[in-house]
C-alpha cells in the first residue's frame, strides 16, 4: 500500500466519522430540545432520568466524541488518537453485545419490571404534569389506553385516550409495534455493528500504513 493508498484511506476514515459527527450534532440537539420543552416527561419514577430527552444526549454526546477522535486522528495521522478511536469503538460494541445478551436472558423479568413502573406512573398521572405529558404522548402515538386497557384509570380515562371502548393498552400495543418492526429494528443494529466494525478495521489499518510509511521514510 503506497502513499495514494494511505491518502484515500485517511480522508475515507475523516469523512466517515465526519458524517456521525454531524449526525451526533443533530441527536444532540433533538434531546436538547425534547429536554427543554419536556414533550414525553417522565413515565418510570423509580428512574426519573430515564427520559427520551437524556438518552438521545447522552447517545449524541458519546456519537461527537467517538467521531472526533476519528476525525482528527485520521487526518492528522496521529497513532494515540486512532487507538482511542479503536478502543471507543470496541468498548462500545462490546456493551451493544453485553446488553443484547442481558435483555435476552432477563427478559421475562424486564417485560415484569417494566409492566410494573407503567402502573405505579399512572398513579401520578394528575399530580405531575411530566407524567401526564408521557401518558398522553405515548397513548396519542400508539392510540393506546392505560397500561392493559381503560380500567386502569380511576374514573374516567384521560382525553389522550381513544373512545373506542375495547381499546387495548399501551403495554401490548407497544409489544406490537415492536415485534412488527422487529426485521427494520434487527437491519438497523446490524448495519449499525457492521459500520463499527468497518471503523475499527479502517483505524487499525491506518495505523499499521502510518508505521510502514514512517519506516519506509526512516522516521
Amino acid at each position: 500500500m503506497g502513499m495514494s493508498s494511505l491518502k484515500l484511506l485517511k480522508y475515507v476514515l475523516f469523512f466517515f466519522n465526519l458524517l456521525f459527527w454531524f449526525c451526533g450534532c443533530c441527536i444532540l440537539g433533538f434531546g436538547i430540545y425534547l429536554l427543554i420543552h419536556n414533550n414525553f416527561g417522565v413515565l418510570f419514577h423509580n428512574l426519573p432520568s430515564l427520559t427520551l430527552g437524556n438518552v438521545l444526549i447522552i447517545v449524541g454526546s458519546i456519537i461527537m466524541v467517538v467521531a472526533f477522535l476519528g476525525c482528527m486522528g485520521s487526518i492528522k495521522e496521529n497513532k494515540c488518537l486512532l487507538m482511542s478511536f479503536f478502543v471507543l469503538l470496541l468498548i462500545i460494541l462490546l456493551a451493544e453485545v453485553t446488553l443484547a445478551i442481558l435483555l435476552f436472558v432477563y427478559e421475562q423479568k424486564l417485560n415484569e419490571y417494566v409492566a410494573e413502573g407503567l402502573m405505579d406512573s399512572i398513579q401520578h398521572y394528575h399530580s405531575d404534569n411530566s407524567t401526564k405529558a408521557a401518558w398522553d404522548s405515548i397513548q396519542l402515538f400508539l392510540q393506546c389506553c392505560g397500561v392493559n386497557g381503560t380500567s386502569d384509570w380511576s374514573g374516567s380515562p384521560p382525553a389522550s385516550c381513544p373512545s373506542d371502548p375495547l381499546v387495548k393498552g399501551c403495554y401490548a400495543k407497544a409489544r406490537q409495534w415492536f415485534h412488527s418492526n422487529f426485521l427494520y429494528i434487527g437491519i438497523i443494529t446490524i448495519c449499525v455493528c457492521v459500520i463499527q466494525v468497518l471503523g475499527m478495521s479502517f483505524a487499525l489499518t491506518l495505523n499499521c500504513q502510518i508505521d510502514k510509511t514512517s519506516q519506509a521514510l526512516g522516521l
